[in-house]
């Protein structure tokens, strides 16, 4: 196992909570089912009122406390207050492949704006959701990452955006019938293992047994991450089987360190290290995420290096590459590869026994790439 040079900083603190700012009000969300309780006890509420309130929003995703009948009515506006607050408004949905893919645009409380994204197939709806207001990696590319950081989100501020879509669906506003959220992708605004301990909550949530939390299956849970390699390894030991997705868009180390500044402080080598021990770890195949940039990082010699990369840990199938063609941002001198360029990288990493898949490229015309539509609104 490699370790960070001497003369390298650990991780800096600038990836934890900002200061200064303040914190959304309290969630069950954000709770244990014990916490939820010993909250309503402390405000002098019954106890035993947390689970019916759990139940009202994980298991019948209920959002109008006149519907909460099972509450007494004098204590039902307390009750509500104290565990179920309002954290974020939606500013505007939009639309695309009629009507299975749905965008919307949040509020949170302190005016953050924030995206999430549903989108349906014939055999699964996937959320993706945002993990921070803006983010912090500052990779050039990325619409988010040249807004920089606001805040950390709250676990409930995560949850929440699953929970909405859960209900969006359960209540037939998207094509298709009733249905309900299979998969959860940590993959829009903000970089999640930057916001460790709120998106953990966050997962755990998604996967805790209904009522105590939405009762998905931990395999159906995507977290990506640009490579903060303490994080990844601490993900590894949490005894949570996600997937995990390294952002890594070069297999080289002087193309990374513009294309993703983190690599200046953990390199491909030890990236790609920590990625594989995850997998031997979780038994569970790691998604290398690479979007595709024309004439940046889509040449065949580098679909030959990927390969070689990721060929040198293992060889039981334990990563898959996802080739994303890149959504480029208004006036942004990234753009999307020649699709034969495309193809010919597919054909080089699965000529070196790379199982790999291009992602279907959904959304682009309502400003698909996470923070091109918080952009535009703020």
């Amino acid at each position: 196992m490699s370790s960070p040079s001497p003369d390298r900083p650990a991780l800096p603190l600038v990836l934890d909570e900002p200061r200064g700012r303040r914190k959304p009000p309290p969630h069950l969300a954000d709770l244990t089912a014990e916490e939820r309780a010993d909250r309503l006890t402390e405000l002098g509420l019954p106890a035993y009122r947390a689970r019916q309130l759990s139940t009202h929003y994980f298991a019948r995703l209920v959002d109008d406390p006149a519907e909460m009948t099972d509450l007494p009515a004098a204590q039902r506006a307390e009750l509500v207050e104290a565990l179920l607050p309002s954290l974020m408004t939606p500013l505007r949905t939009l639309e695309a492949d009629r009507g299975t893919t749905r965008k919307t645009l949040w509020r949170l409380f302190d005016g953050a704006l924030v995206e999430s994204v549903l989108m349906r197939y014939p055999d699964r709806v996937t959320m993706c959701v945002s993990s921070q207001a803006g983010c912090g990696m500052a990779c050039p590319f990325c619409a988010t990452g040249q807004g920089g950081l606001q805040r950390n989100m709250s676990t409930a501020e995560i949850v929440e955006q699953v929970v909405a879509g859960a209900r969006s669906l359960a209540r037939d506003e998207v094509p298709g019938g009733p249905g309900r959220v299979s998969n959860v992708v940590f993959m829009g605004m903000g970089e999640p293992l930057a916001n460790y301990k709120a998106v953990i909550g966050a997962v755990r949530r998604l996967t805790d047994p209904a009522p105590d939390g939405l009762g998905m299956s931990a395999r159906g849970v995507t977290v990506s991450t640009v490579g903060l390699v303490p994080r990844i390894r601490q993900l590894a030991g949490e005894g949570i089987p996600v997937t995990l997705a390294l952002s890594l868009h070069a297999p080289d180390d002087e193309l990374r360190n513009e294309l993703v500044p983190i690599n200046t402080r953990f390199s491909v080598a030890e990236t790609v290290e920590a990625a594989w021990d995850y997998a031997r770890t979780t038994k569970r195949r790691v998604s290398i995420e690479y979007a595709m940039m024309r004439g940046i990082n889509d040449q065949a010699w580098r679909a030959d290096l990927l390969g070689d990369v990721l060929n040198g840990y293992g060889d039981w199938g334990w990563v898959h590459v996802n080739l994303i063609p890149l959504n480029p941002t208004p006036g942004s001198k990234w753009t999307a590869s020649d699709p034969a360029d495309e193809r010919e990288f597919v054909r080089r990493l699965e000529a070196k026994g790379i199982p790999t898949t291009v992602r279907d490229t959904r959304g682009r015309e309502i400003d698909g790439a996470c923070g091109q539509l918080a952009a535009t609104e703020g």
